[in-house]
């Protein structure tokens, strides 16, 4: 059973802010991002893959009474829990239906522990991967279409000795998804016969990493492991380690995918690899088509965020109410089989599959499926930067 949070803030506590009423004409949806901060690169794209589900709902017309979705973005810097907790605040004064996000692990629990459950708001983040956030007690408002690191942790141990990697040097950004990704990929790693030489944490926003890189490099390992922001600390990880030239090869695990990496770091990237929640086949395809050349609709955290747009809609649907309290328990019903299948572009049909009391099984752009506390059951992309930018070799 998951465990209780308790809301530490005095606005929490004393929360009397209503919630956006049940008029069902106009629907207002909260994306809570990292605008600025260690991720900024991908949060653009992310922001963008869930407006265009909300504006695909608001162009069939067949969306409760003809709504209208629109959304407000907000920021959490990624790493700011007070700037992350006052912004949901504002948006849920603002009176929206349902909170896309946080984006990072450490504000998402803040976020739900200081706004979601004290206000009953159901909450659906594309991008939090923290194994931690699987066994809070959330009150069945947390849903996410990212896979948790736990998993990935797995995923990246299967890479490793794929590839005949026998040791690796461990280094992990200092919160909350640094350590659960790294006690991850250390415990698989470690359990199919891998040697991990050390595990050291750094901390984002520094100048100069060379006293991190000093240790990691007397430690020694076949490849350096960074689990880190792409961003920030990590992107300073990997070029203290090539000034230096401790290490010239690197696993990235997802927070170190996007293309601002290949880009800030250069050619010397090159054969590094990793991997990051993502699937192939019809639904990203379909993504592609439906988002055209508006943003990259392949970018990190993407096709998650459509997907939670649309999942938060396609609930509402069912219920035929845009109030929390009555949507939130037919999320997992619209998500998972039984039911017609829907991919993006699909969402019109599945208004009127769900109007005449049918099912549908969303699988949507990253291959939807969530299981146990309402997470992905994940699939991944694999990566390898190849002549300066990060391409796809395959899915696990």
């Amino acid at each position: 059973m998951k465990k209780l949070l308790m809301a530490t803030t005095a606005a929490a506590l004393i929360a009397t802010t209503a919630l956006a009423d049940d008029t069902k004409s106009e629907v207002t949806l909260g994306v809570l991002f990292g605008f600025t901060g260690p991720i900024e690169s991908l949060t653009g794209p992310m922001a963008a893959g869930a407006e265009l589900a909300m504006a695909e709902a608001t162009e069939s017309g067949k969306f409760l009474d003809s709504a209208t979705v629109t959304s407000i973005r907000a920021d959490t810097g990624c790493i700011d829990n007070g700037l992350s907790t006052s912004n949901g605040e504002r948006l849920i004064a603002e009176g929206i239906n349902g909170l896309i996000g946080g984006d990072c692990s450490g504000v998402t629990g803040a976020i739900l522990q200081n706004v979601a459950i004290p206000n009953g708001m159901v909450m659906i983040s594309p991008s939090a991967t923290s194994p931690g956030l699987t066994t809070v007690e959330d009150n069945d408002l947390f849903f996410r279409t990212a896979p948790s690191d736990a998993r990935e942790g797995q995923v990246m141990a299967e890479i490793l000795q794929e590839r005949g990697v026998k040791s690796i040097a461990l280094t992990y950004t200092n919160n909350d998804y640094g350590k659960g990704l790294a006690d991850a990929i250390q415990s698989n790693f470690e359990s199919i016969g891998g040697e991990v030489t050390i595990v050291a944490a750094h901390e984002d926003g520094k100048a100069d990493y060379s006293a991190e890189m000093g240790a990691l490099a007397s430690a020694g390992g076949d490849i350096l492991v960074v689990a880190g922001y792409l961003d920030q600390g990590g992107l300073g990880i990997i070029n203290a380690a090539l000034d230096t030239g401790a290490f010239d090869t690197f696993g990235l695990p997802g927070g170190m995918i996007g293309d601002s990496l290949p880009a800030n770091v250069g050619s010397a990237l090159n054969g590094s690899y990793g991997q990051i929640a993502g699937s192939g086949g019809e639904g990203i395809e379909k993504l592609k088509a439906l988002s055209g050349d508006a943003f990259d609709a392949t970018s990190p955290y993407t096709p998650e965020s459509y997907d939670a747009a649309a999942l938060f809609m396609l609930a509402m649907q069912a219920a035929d109410s845009v109030d929390p309290a009555d949507y939130g328990k037919h999320i997992l019903d619209v998500a998972n089989a039984p039911g017609e299948k829907i991919y993006p572009g699909d969402l019109a049909k599945a208004f009127d599959i769900l109007r005449e009391g049918g099912e549908i099984d969303y699988v949507g752009a990253s291959a939807v499926e969530l299981i146990g506390p309402g997470e992905s059951a994940g699939t991944y992309r694999m990566i390898e930067v190849q002549d300066g930018e990060n391409v796809t070799i395959g899915f696990k």
